[in-house]
């Protein structure tokens, strides 16, 4: 088995962003109405993979500015202590085991599997 271990270097969003169309882990922090009888709200901070973006043209036809889009379509914008969720950090994803790059499509996939598996 190939080693799980990875060192994660992660950036404020306040010193920087991450370049235009590529995928990021995205720490994301806000709140969410846990108890709705309370009506207390729950803080939360947690990782997902996003990508960053200059535009991006949500559903309703609204246009959004830098920032962070995940799989469902979820905008979410750089750190704003007032918002209910927003992206604090991010990082480069890591490599697919034993290769230098993040992806890999059609006949490249199952030598670089059979590499990676014989690597353990």
């Amino acid at each position: 088995m190939t080693g799980r271990d990875t060192t994660v270097t992660w950036v404020d969003v306040r010193d920087g962003l991450p370049r235009v169309g590529h995928p990021v882990a995205a720490a994301i922090t806000g709140r969410y109405p846990a108890e709705a009888r309370t009506g207390r709200r729950e803080e939360f901070w947690l990782v997902r993979t996003m990508y960053f973006t200059d535009r991006h043209h949500g559903e309703d036809g609204a246009v959004h500015r830098d920032c962070f889009v995940d799989s469902d379509g979820e905008v979410r914008f750089p750190y704003a202590p007032d918002s209910d969720d927003s992206v604090t950090h991010w990082s480069e994803l890591s490599t697919l085991p034993g290769a230098a790059t993040q992806l890999l499509l059609g006949e490249d996939v199952p030598p670089a599997l059979r590499r990676a598996w014989d690597l353990g």
